[in-house]
């Protein structure tokens, strides 16, 4: 069963120690299937993936996947104290990039919220650190 909802996403970026922030807010789908929540919206160009659909999954709080396809195609895989590689697609080509997962919490049935710290790394070598906030309110 998918639900329409309004979604507000801050997206924050930490590198060289410069802070960069985008936020987004847009209509979305949400739905849980299998213990698995699943957040699915348009990118716009405030995202700088205009004409992709991205999709989130979270479990209670040890996974989440971010998979983008359209214009961009990437998945990134988090999970809590672990290291994964991932093909992540950008306009100049793919990237094979490392992704640490500090934290993930999702309390998406409890109040509407989900919060994703990981760091970010090219060829081992340090590329960023970010941070995902994401509220979500019922469409009526």
């Amino acid at each position: 069963m998918k639900n329409n909802v309004l979604i507000s996403l801050t997206s924050i970026q930490w590198q060289d120690n410069e802070k960069s922030e985008t936020e987004l807010l847009t209509k979305a789908n949400f739905t849980s299937k299998n213990g698995w929540d699943i957040i699915s919206y348009e990118d716009t160009s405030a995202t700088g993936f205009e004409g992709s659909v991205t999709t989130i999954k979270v479990d209670n709080s040890k996974n989440a996947s971010i998979t983008r396809e359209g214009t961009a195609n990437s998945v990134l895989s988090l999970e809590m104290g672990r290291k994964h590689f991932c093909q992540y697609g950008t306009p100049y080509g793919n990237l094979q990039i490392g992704v640490y997962t500090h934290a993930i919490e999702n309390t998406l049935a409890e109040n509407g919220r989900l919060y994703l710290k990981y760091t970010l790394d090219l060829n081992s070598s340090y590329l960023s650190d970010n941070e995902i906030i994401m509220t979500v309110q019922q469409q009526n």
